[in-house]
This record gives structure tokens, sequence and C-alpha cells, in this order.
């Protein structure tokens, strides 16, 4: 049975508090100002979380008065973002705020324990589940992928690092360039993945498809982002454990952590409640329309994107990863290790802030095809973090012009004791390589 769609709405209907908000499309957005990524963490240990609502944040977050952080959220949400819910943990404890709107056309913030589709944020954790493998012995670092998978005819060159960093040269599913062409794969961005968007894709399929491809570089010779390489990685962490990657995570991460808010959806296309309803904008006969996304199905983006969570849940998160709770020292030094002209560790982003701002962080940010944004920040120790989820509504403005300043924003009043006067004055914070955005399609 095909499932209905959400209802189609003509971009000047929908105003909230007044403002005519036109359209940020967060999966261009999330592209290439380094390759999708923001952040979030905790001063010491694990925490289990508490459930939190946008009524009643926790004691620490409701006692603090940081009004430049609630500042920062609504500079970003004029730039023409529906909505944000941001959490920072820092020297100064916790803090956890809002702005924008749930829903076009009514008043309420969107909640800040909301549920949202995080994109390619997921690519840390199933980094994290290989190499608790590796350190179990189960897997090789170094090892031949084709050695675990051999029905898939992979290029015996192709090891479990090169998979995990972006250097196997393989074909990203959903599309790719070749020498500055574009070879189209499975639809994941635009009219066609809207007309699309409920289908239910197999991982194996995923990664089926991106192999009927040349490969676009010898394994280890070059890097370029792909989806298809965490798809494979699902397709890894099945084989040798035996289980799904979905109980995998569940067992390994999730439980452990108290992670009660984050689930690997597959099919599922329902955020459960609370959730804040992202839109996409897309120009059908010349008139431009706008369509309610909240409802999509990300098994497009088996293990590389396929991930519901909170901020609270990425901090709990990115915290442990950081404080040593999920891998031992040598592997977790590993994942952090910027490699090629990405700066990609496994699984992670390498960027540096420049020496008065903090130094290096940590993060990895992700959007699903339209509609959603999520940020994944840290400190190398995980004592300070940002964590946000950003929704897009019906403003018309430049994404490359838009995505720069509200990242920058934010890691500046964050990691740089709020240096950047504004979004509009903010001045981009150096990086060593991509490493600021998702590359979803």
């Amino acid at each position: 049975m095909k499932t209905q769609s959400p209802p189609v709405i003509t971009a000047t209907r929908a105003r909230t508090d007044g403002v005519h908000r036109r359209p940020v499309i967060l999966g261009k957005i999330f592209r290439r100002v380094a390759v999708p990524a923001l952040a979030a963490a905790l001063l010491a240990g694990v925490v289990t979380p508490a459930a939190d609502s946008s009524a009643a944040v926790s004691e620490a977050a409701a006692g603090q008065d940081r009004p430049e952080l609630q500042k920062a959220i609504q500079e970003i949400v004029d730039l023409g973002l529906a909505g944000v819910q941001l959490r920072v943990h820092d020297e100064r404890g916790e803090w956890v705020g809002s702005a924008g709107v749930r829903k076009l056309g009514q008043a309420a913030k969107p909640p800040t324990n909301g549920r949202f589709w995080t994109g390619s944020v997921i690519k840390p954790f199933t980094a994290t589940l290989v190499l608790q493998l590796v350190a179990e012995g189960k897997i090789g670092l170094d090892s031949p992928v084709a050695g675990y998978l051999p029905e898939l005819g992979l290029d015996r060159r192709i090891t479990v690092r090169m998979m995990l960093q972006h250097t196997s040269g393989l074909f990203n599913y959903t599309g790719d360039f070749y020498d500055g062409k574009y070879v189209p794969g499975i639809p994941g961005k635009g009219k066609e993945w809207l007309d699309n968007r409920f289908h239910t894709y197999q991982p194996e399929e995923l990664v089926r498809l991106a192999l009927s491809k040349p490969a676009k570089f010898a394994p280890g010779t070059d890097q370029d982002y792909a989806n298809t390489n965490y798809t494979l990685a699902l397709l890894l962490i099945e084989k040798v454990t035996g289980r799904s990657y979905a109980e995998e995570m569940r067992r390994r991460i999730l439980r452990p952590l108290g992670m009660s808010g984050t689930v690997v959806p597959g099919a599922r296309t329902q955020l459960p409640g609370p959730y804040a309803h992202g839109y996409f904008r897309y120009q059908d006969a010349g008139q431009w329309k706008v369509v309610d996304v909240s409802r999509q199905n990300l098994s497009l983006l088996a293990g590389a994107g396929d991930l519901i969570s909170t901020t609270r849940d990425l901090q709990t998160f990115i915290s442990a990863l950081m404080g040593g709770k999920l891998l031992p020292a040598p592997l977790l030094a590993e994942m952090r290790k910027p490699y090629g002209k990405l700066g990609y560790g496994l699984g992670l982003w390498v960027q540096d802030l420049g020496p008065n701002c903090g130094g290096t962080v940590f993060q990895h940010n992700g959007s699903p095809p339209e509609g959603y944004g999520a940020l994944m920040y840290s400190s190398p120790d995980g004592s300070k973090t940002l964590t946000a989820s950003l929704t897009t509504g019906d403003a018309a403005v430049d994404p490359a012009a838009v995505y720069p300043k509200l990242v920058d924003r934010l890691l500046k009043e964050v990691f740089c004791g709020g240096q950047a006067g504004s979004a509009d004055e903010a001045e981009p914070a150096q990086s060593t390589g991509p490493g600021t955005t998702d590359r979803t399609p």
C-alpha cells in the first residue's frame, strides 16, 4: 500500500511570530563546508539521562542564565531556519534551550528533549562498534574486508581501516562524481527523493549498487567521503557478530549508556514524540511548495545516516567516547588521528579551531536528505560539548551562505568564549579539513 504523503503548502503561507521564514535545505547545507557536523559532552563519567521535557529541563540546565547562548540560537533561526534546539556542557555546567518554532504556523518552540533524524552523526557510532570488535580480536583493523564478506566480491586491497576513513575508493551509492561529472545513484535529495522517501532499502542492496560502479580510485591512494563505507561496516558488524546492527547498537552502546531516546529505526518512518517538524521546499510547475518531511524512511542510509536521537543522548555518547568509556586508549587514539585531505579519522572529523579558540575539537555533524540537521562537537577530554538539532522551514535563503555562519556562531560562543559578536559578523573558525557537514546524497 502506498503511504499517503504529508500535505503540501505553498511557501507563502507559513509564517512564525509575524516573520516570514524562507527555506533553508539542510540536505544541501550539510554537504561540504567540511562534509556534514556539531556536538555534546559531560564533565566526568557517563550519566544515565533522566526524562527531560521542554517545560521541565534538568535542574542544572534550568538554573543557568546563559543569555548569550539563547541569543546565538535565535540569530541562527533569524538566518532562515525553522527551529533549533541546543545543549551545551562546559565548566559552567549544562545549558539547554530552543528557538524558532516546533511547527510552521504555530507559536510553540521546538521541544528541548525532542527526537530528530540525525543523519551522518551515526558514523562515529558505527565506527565505535567496529573498533570494539577490533579490541575483542574479532576483526583486524588492517585486514581485508573481503575476508569477512567474501560474497560481495570486494577488492581485497580494501581494509577495515580504509573503509572507516573513506579511503576505499568505493562509489557513493546516493550519487558521486567522476572527474567532475556527476554519476547518479539512488535518489537522495530533491523532488525525486521526496516522491520516493518511504521506500525501504536493504543494506546489501545499497552496497551492491555501489559495487556495480567503477571504483573512484585504487584503495588507499586517495580519500573521498562515501556513505557506502559505513553501510559496508554495518554488514561487517552483522556478519562477525551474527546479530543485527540494531541489536549490537543496543547491546554495546545504547543500553550501557542509558540512551533511551536513541533508536536505529530501520524502515520506521515516524519520529517518536516529542519532535519538531522539518520541511522541504521545492519548485513544481513554477510554484514553490513546502512539504512536511518529518516522516521519512532512512533505510536509504543504513549504518551511515539512519539514527533517531536527542541532544541529551548525543551528549552522553560523545562524552563517553572522548572519556575512554567505549574504546581502549590505543584504538581511541587511532579513531582520533586525522588522515588525508579531509582530516578524517575513523568515524570522526578532527577540527582545529586555533589556539585562541580551544584548539582541537572532535565532531561529526549530519543530516538526512531533507528537513533536519544535527551537530555533535566535543573537546578532546569530553568536558566541553555541544549538541544540537536544526530544522528547516520555508525560508528561501542561500544554504551555502547560511550554514558556515550558523556553525561558526555556535562554535565561537561555546568553544571560544563568545568571540563572535553575531552570526553576521562571525569569521569562520580555522579547520584542518572538511568535517563540518554531511554529504548525504
